[in-house]
């Protein structure tokens, strides 16, 4: 229990040293940053869905195939 708890607390030291760090050295606003991510996330999003698409369109063609063959 002893070596779980200081696994904890040295994991989340870590990663708030790590955020703390990341806010204090990044090279754009807040806004900049904000925008980027969520610019980022809508293409990878836009991406995900183009290859569901394109997925799904290969996986009924493939369907349609075995059924009439």
């Amino acid at each position: 229990m002893n070596k779980m708890f200081s696994f904890l607390a040295g994991a989340l030291s870590g990663a708030l040293v790590g955020a703390v760090l990341g806010l204090l050295l990044t090279p754009a606003s807040g806004e900049e940053l904000r925008a980027d991510v969520t610019t980022r996330l809508q293409n990878a999003l836009e991406e995900g869905r183009r290859a569901m698409e394109e997925t799904n369109r290969t996986m009924m063609e493939q369907f349609e195939q075995m059924k009439s063959g």
